[in-house]
């Protein structure tokens, strides 16, 4: 009885100094930047967004030169208590409440403390674009790197969190929210989550069955369930374009030096092209401004032939309604541009802009239980 007593006062103290703890922060930090939909720009963050100035997520030279990212056509590329023995830290008060499968590297580390404040914010009881704002804005800062996906000359499920490409940061947002939204916190789902998203029908087979153009990527996601494609709503205009870039552009891409791979990609793009993809064209972006959530996703139309999209984020809706961007800038790191329409319309190349929205993995969840 005596154990059971003062197990029962260490817990209330420790939720005690969890509550001032975060009280205090509350105080002198209003909002918690968890809490908090649009964080204080740095300085380095604002001279970035503004470096974006004729910048595309491109870095190889190619077509007019311009260059081309490898993340583009689109990738160019029951819960356990802390081990005994471990010391509590504040820090570390909600890690009971995270699954014990994170790796023990720099990117485990980021995603066990993100899923913690996650459950300290209680991320799960907010709609999903809130979730999504809220997931991105904890990496903001992280380092820009294109060409992560074709580092291995065998395809091997790439995830990080401690560097991205645009394509790489909406997909990890994309994954954790997902899981957050559902309370799992689990680092394997949220790894299962990235292959799902990434592959043709949620399975990696090789280079060939990544989905490399951004309009097959919303396709086949919405075809799962994961995304709901807003073009409709939106009134696009159709994109019209045949995708090509790869098989034309082959010397650009390494892996395709292998004739087997080659003649995959080329036949993908065949069969891609009877697809209708619709866009908002770039002087028509602020009309839509009323119909979008924070965490829509967008990427950004082009002109150049063969391709569909050059970049890639996420809507931001600032406290005070404005519409921006966040996304993971060539200019060196994730960012928040201020304005949407103005941002695409400084993009070179850029006519528009494609939005696909996040599906509520709960409502997912709930009509599989129905079924």
């Amino acid at each position: 009885m005596r154990k059971r007593i003062g197990l029962a006062v260490l817990g209330f103290a420790l939720n005690f100094a969890v509550a001032s703890r975060i009280a205090s922060q509350a105080r002198v930090h209003q909002p918690t930047p968890f809490a908090s939909l649009a964080p204080t720009l740095t300085k380095q963050q604002m001279q970035a967004e503004h470096n974006l100035l004729r910048v595309t997520d491109f870095s190889r030279k190619d077509v007019n030169n311009n260059t081309l990212d490898s993340s583009l056509a689109i990738h160019l590329e029951p819960n356990e208590l802390l081990p005994r023995g471990k010391n509590i830290s504040m820090d570390g008060l909600y890690a009971q409440a995270v699954s014990q499968d994170i790796p023990e590297t720099e990117d485990g580390e980021r995603f066990r403390r993100i899923m913690q404040q996650a459950r300290s914010q209680k991320l799960h009881e907010r709609p999903m674009g809130d979730i999504m704002q809220a997931i991105a804005n904890s990496f903001l800062g992280t380092a820009y790197k294109a060409g992560l996906l074709d580092e291995s000359k065998e395809e091997t499920l790439v995830v990080t969190l401690t560097q991205f490409d645009c394509v790489l940061f909406l997909e990890t947002v994309l994954a954790i929210a997902r899981g957050v939204a559902i309370q799992d916190y689990s680092y394997q789902t949220f790894s299962d989550r990235i292959q799902d998203q990434r592959y043709r029908d949620g399975q990696m087979d090789g280079y060939c069955s990544r989905l490399h153009y951004f309009s097959e990527w919303i396709v086949d996601n919405e075809k799962r369930g994961t995304l709901q494609n807003m073009d409709r709503e939106l009134r696009g205009v159709p994109l019209n374009k045949n995708l090509n870039f790869m098989s034309t552009h082959r010397q650009s891409y390494p892996r395709l030096s292998d004739d087997a791979t080659y003649q995959c990609i080329a036949e993908m793009e065949s069969k891609f092209n009877d697809v209708a993809i619709n866009y908002i064209p770039t002087n028509q972006i602020r009309r839509v401004y009323p119909q979008l959530q924070p965490g829509d996703i967008v990427a950004v139309a082009t002109n150049i032939s063969g391709l569909d999209v050059t970049h890639t984020g996420l809507v931001y809706r600032s406290p005070d309604g404005k519409i921006g961007f966040i996304h993971a800038s060539p200019a060196g790191q994730v960012t928040i541009a201020r304005d949407l329409e103005r941002y695409v319309s400084k993009v070179e190349n850029a006519i528009g802009i494609l939005v696909t929205r996040p599906v509520d993995s709960r409502q997912v969840r709930e009509a599989k239980t129905f079924r």
